[in-house]
């Protein structure tokens, strides 16, 4: 087996965070797999939804879009069909879900986090990256508010989160999918963990014939494997 890219099974794509990327979020990042690029921001404002307040803890919420132009041919905004479209809702409330798990939102204090996950260049991978550089971002702003002297209860970050996908190609589990693998991928799943080695989601379809336990537990290990790898592309960015 040959991968479209001439990766190893187990190599991961060329990754790179650029932190302070926008000039006004209280975090921002550009962050690449190859050619999947996306601008994650993290933004603080005061207060948290009707639901928690009053409860002394703050809240994370999170968007995701992709440009018109992100992919190889042009997509319609979503903002001008009047609605978003159910995978853009099913993947914010991915990213919003893996970067809770990263806070005690109990020392966050009454504030919000707005995470946004924008698509300059699609090429497979778009809501693992976002995942992975909204983190750096999401550290990022937790320093503002520090600076600020809005955290009262200590510092809120409990642990790091990335993500990556994994799949059988060709009847091999390969780490870190680009489109061409991915459209053809017999399965694909996508894995979201946490520095201390703990899931915290796991999401796979078969597309061709389902697959088998032994083809899950291989992907899982690329997944676990390139993970320690993101998390010190994580640690790298965030020492610059």
């Amino acid at each position: 087996m040959k991968r479209p890219s001439g990766r190893a099974a187990d190599q991961l794509r060329s990754i790179r965070i650029t932190r302070n990327y926008t000039k006004h979020a209280e975090g921002s990042v550009l962050v690449e797999f190859d050619d999947t690029k996306v601008v994650c921001t993290a933004s603080v404002e005061a207060g948290v939804p009707r639901f928690l307040k009053g409860q002394g803890q703050g809240w994370l919420t999170a968007e995701y879009g992709m440009l018109p132009r992100a992919t190889g041919s042009r997509n319609q905004r979503e903002a001008s069909r009047g609605k978003q479209g159910g995978r853009t809702l099913e993947i914010q409330r991915l990213i919003g879900r893996s970067l809770r798990a990263a806070l005690d939102m109990s020392k966050l204090g009454e504030n919000t986090l707005y995470i946004d996950c924008d698509v300059i260049q699609a090429d497979g991978g778009t809501r693992t990256a976002s995942i992975t550089g909204a983190m750096v971002a999401l550290v990022d702003a937790l320093a503002v508010l520090k600076k600020r002297g809005a955290l009262k209860g200590g510092n809120p970050l409990k642990q790091m989160v990335a993500a990556v996908s994994v799949g059988m190609y060709q009847g091999e589990a390969v780490l870190d999918l680009d489109y061409l693998e991915d459209s053809a991928a017999e399965t694909d799943l996508n894995v979201v963990m946490t520095d201390a080695g703990g899931f915290i989601e796991v999401q796979g379809t078969a597309e061709g014939a389902p697959f088998q336990p032994e083809e899950l537990n291989a992907m899982l290990a690329l997944a676990q494997a390139g993970m320690q790898e993101l998390f010190a592309v994580q640690q790298a960015a965030l020492a610059d």
